[in-house]
């Protein structure tokens, strides 16, 4: 099983595709394209031409946070992550250590009553785990400045080990982000729609292809233990719904851009197959046991072998799909992570799958 497999360090995506040579964009990156077995190698560039007149895109419109903030206990300096804000107010956070190379290693979770100071005179104290699962999120009370405005003056976008330096909060907002009126925002940036430029998506709305925004402010990751997904906030408008279910009446296919976007559209999908317009916390994690209603397609980075999105995959493509296509993908050195290549998953060309 592909999942088993161990992703060379040297395949980490470590800095933007448009950093890697002069006048490359962003959509310099490749595009491994799988249609159940049957795998295929491309250009990003050359998406438009993968799809029909008809599909739709179904885009995350999160925008990223700089979610990075510097904190001390004491005299010891912590990097605070702030990933989610709760309806009472407070905000799931990640303590972490700095290494020393401009990035941060794990750091054990808690105690209750822990007190971080942050910039402006802020403080922020440990009430309680997020999760029975686990003491690496924890609910905390953040007095003085509001976080938001904390982290526009003071936050750096999250960066893993595998990157090569700090990059501007820029490098980590896709085309479709669009700022929300009360500040919030993904921890970490939806990564699959990055690759898209503002000519890219002219070109597909040109050629027929339609594009359905939801929005899901995705959470900090566990960068070592690879767990799954925590609750998270989502809107899925009527809009979009009705295009959904429109696309889906017909010959399109609908195509998540991004497991966020999977995960938002399925949780606003009935048993019937339905979407309807639906907003506020999802806890779905979308298995091959429970399957997916309505996404007939997906656009999604390559992530590390163990990684809970991999499932997800699994649950549109199939398990031996996934395994052929992380085969060919490290075959074919794709760049893994956020800056790396990306995986188009869809039916297959003779598919016809039932609908409700």
């Amino acid at each position: 099983m592909t999942l088993a497999l161990r992703v060379p360090e040297e395949l980490s995506a470590r800095v933007p595709a448009e950093q890697r040579g002069p006048g490359l964009e962003r959509d310099a990156v490749r595009l491994l394209v799988s249609r159940g077995t049957e795998v295929s190698h491309h250009a990003f560039r050359e998406l438009p031409g993968l799809l029909r007149a008809g599909d739709l895109l179904v885009v995350n419109t999160s925008v990223t946070l700089a979610a990075a903030v510097d904190g001390r206990i004491g005299h010891a300096r912590v990097v605070v992550h702030f990933s989610t804000r709760g309806d009472d107010g407070r905000w799931a956070v990640e303590l972490r250590d700095p290494d020393g190379r401009g990035t941060t290693r794990a750091r054990a979770g808690g105690p209750a009553g822990v007190e971080v100071r942050l910039p402006e005179g802020a403080r922020l104290v440990l009430e309680e785990p997020l999760s029975a699962r686990g003491e690496r999120l924890w609910w905390a009370r953040v007095s003085g400045p509001d976080v938001p405005g904390l982290l526009r003056r003071h936050g750096r976008p999250i960066r893993y080990s595998y990157t090569a330096r700090d990059q501007p909060l820029s490098a980590y907002q896709t085309v479709f982000a669009l700022p929300s009126p009360e500040g919030a925002g993904s921890a970490e940036m939806p990564s699959a729609a990055r690759p898209f430029t503002a000519r890219l998506v002219t070109e597909l709305v040109s050629r027929g292809v339609q594009f359905a925004p939801v929005t899901l402010h995705t959470g900090v990751a566990s960068a070592e233990a690879h767990e799954p997904p925590y609750p998270e906030r989502f809107v899925v408008p009527e809009a979009s719904a009705r295009l959904v279910n429109a696309v889906r009446a017909g010959d399109g296919r609908v195509v998540a851009v991004g497991t966020t976007a999977v995960r938002a559209l399925e949780s606003a999908a009935g048993v019937d197959g339905v979407v309807r317009a639906a907003a506020g916390w999802t806890d779905l994690v979308v298995t091959p046991e429970r399957g997916v209603r309505v996404v007939d397609g997906l656009l999604t980075g390559l992530h590390e072998p163990e990684a809970s999105h991999l499932l997800m995959l699994e649950a549109v493509a199939g398990r031996a799909a996934v395994d052929r296509g992380y085969e060919e993908a490290l075959r074919g050195r794709y760049l893994w992570h956020e800056f790396g290549d990306v995986h188009l998953v869809l039916p297959p060309d003779d598919a016809h799958p039932e609908r409700c």
